[in-house]
C-alpha cells in the first residue's frame, strides 16, 4: 500500500456489547507498515493489547484513542482492552476487522 492516510470501516465484536469503536477510522500507512487509530465510545480505556505488545492511549482530549498496528483486512484481530469503568481495571477479550472493500483515501 502506498504511504498516507486512509478511511477504513471496523467492526468490533466481544465484550459486553455496551462498547464500540468509531467507524470508519483512521488507517496510517508509513513505509508499508499499516497503523489503525482506534478510538473507543468511553474514556474509561487505558490499555490496549495487540499480539502481546501493551499499547497505551495517545494524548488526545474525549474518548480512549489508541494507534496499533494491523497486518490486513478482512480478518479477525484478536486485542484485549482494559477498562477501569468497573471498580477496579479490567482485560477484556474483543476482536476488530477491518473491511478492505471500504478502504479509501483520508478526508480530513
Amino acid at each position: 500500500m502506498t504511504d498516507g492516510e486512509y478511511s477504513v470501516e471496523v467492526s468490533l465484536q466481544g465484550g459486553s456489547g455496551k462498547a464500540t469503536v468509531e467507524s470508519p477510522t483512521k488507517l496510517i500507512v508509513e513505509g508499508g507498515k499499516m497503523k489503525a487509530v482506534i478510538v473507543w465510545s468511553s474514556p474509561n480505556y487505558d490499555l490496549m493489547v495487540v499480539d502481546g505488545t501493551e499499547y497505551h492511549p495517545v494524548p488526545r482530549p474525549g474518548n480512549s484513542t489508541f494507534e496499533i498496528p494491523i497486518a490486513g483486512f478482512d480478518q479477525d484481530l484478536p486485542i484485549q482492552a482494559e477498562t477501569t469503568a468497573m471498580s477496579e481495571p479490567h482485560m477484556i477479550d474483543y476482536t476488530l476487522n477491518f473491511s478492505s472493500a471500504s478502504l479509501k483515501v483520508w478526508e480530513s
